[in-house]
């Protein structure tokens, strides 16, 4: 018999969030956590709110400031994932990502329905990584004038590590953490580990697997978080050598590994390689999950097998 566990759900940045516990009766506690979290987060580095931390103190880090814990912690983070990624996974595209339209939240943005294949024309045709120019030491921040920072993508899986392992630490028994796809466990497992269902889209195929404790998943997508403008769809994960969104060779790549910022670097920066990114992980042996356009999935390193490949139900979109 299934051991029980307890859930709560809700929306948050435009995307569910989830917390699942083995012991029932911490939910409430649990949900509580992950809540002042991703509200911390939120006022700390929100692109999108002129009174978040990062905002409202802009000039002052671009002298160098001593800046929140959770600041700190979060630029640390941004900045690890672009080391681990050799600058793929780059923090310092708030910039682009405005000037392409993303400058506000995204349910506040029209979406279209098909990938526009014209070329899209911009100013830039290359970017220097200014993410090396950022300096962090301790929690004094040094952001160089101009530079514009987006921690989305880290910053949420940062905040599903954090949250998983403080209920693990407070609360005891098993945790399960989810943001938007970006998913972090601590503690101890339901008996048959804690059963994932990997799809991105309802058009995409799907497969069950199932994560130890203490794993880590993310998935980067090609299909979410897109809008209109200009006349195109856009979608969120850009080339930092272009500042453009990334070629879309991959509908979504889901990662597992040993922390959800680790996966989340991983797969973003797969999004960001293309077909390269599939020997990437293979010679890390880093399990991974490629889907591509035409709904076909190739897997790396130790992903569970077998992989099942259906097909499209909702066209190539």
């Amino acid at each position: 018999m299934q051991a029980p566990t307890a859930r709560d759900d809700w929306s948050v940045w435009t995307c569910d969030a989830s917390v699942v516990v083995t012991a029932p009766t911490d939910i409430a506690a649990a949900s509580s956590i992950v809540r002042n979290i991703l509200r911390e987060v939120d006022d700390a580095c929100s692109r999108f709110r002129p009174d978040s931390e990062l905002a409202r103190r802009a000039n002052a880090f671009a002298s160098g400031a001593e800046a929140s814990p959770m600041l700190a912690s979060l630029v640390g983070a941004a900045l690890e994932a672009a080391r681990l990624t050799d600058g793929d996974v780059d923090p310092t595209l708030g910039s682009e990502l405005a000037g392409l339209g993303y400058d506000r939240d995204l349910s506040t943005l029209y979406v279209g329905a098909e990938l526009a294949s014209a070329p899209i024309a911009m100013s830039i045709s290359q970017r220097h990584s200014p993410w090396r120019q950022i300096a962090l030491e301790g929690n004094m921040l040094t952001i160089p004038r101009g530079v514009q920072l987006d921690l989305g993508a880290s910053a949420k899986a940062a905040a599903a590590d954090l949250a998983a392992t403080t209920i693990a630490a407070q609360l005891g028994g098993g945790v399960l953490v989810s943001i938007g796809g970006d998913i972090a466990t601590a503690g101890s497992t339901p008996a048959e580990g804690w059963e994932i269902l990997v799809q991105d889209t309802d058009a995409d195929p799907r497969q069950q697997v199932s994560l130890a404790a203490g794993a880590a998943m993310a998935t980067s997508s090609t299909q979410k978080r897109r809008w209109m403008s200009g006349g195109y769809l856009r979608h969120h994960i850009l080339d930092p050598q272009s500042g453009l969104p990334a070629t879309p060779t991959w509908r979504s790549v889901t990662v597992a590994a040993s922390s959800c910022l680790q996966a989340n670097a991983l797969s973003t920066a797969s999004i960001v390689r293309g077909f390269r990114a599939v020997q990437w992980l293979e010679n890390i042996n880093i399990g991974a999950r490629f889907v591509d356009l035409q709904g076909r999935v190739v897997a790396t390193g130790q992903w569970p097998t077998p992989v099942e490949t259906l097909e499209l139900t909702g066209g190539t979109r």
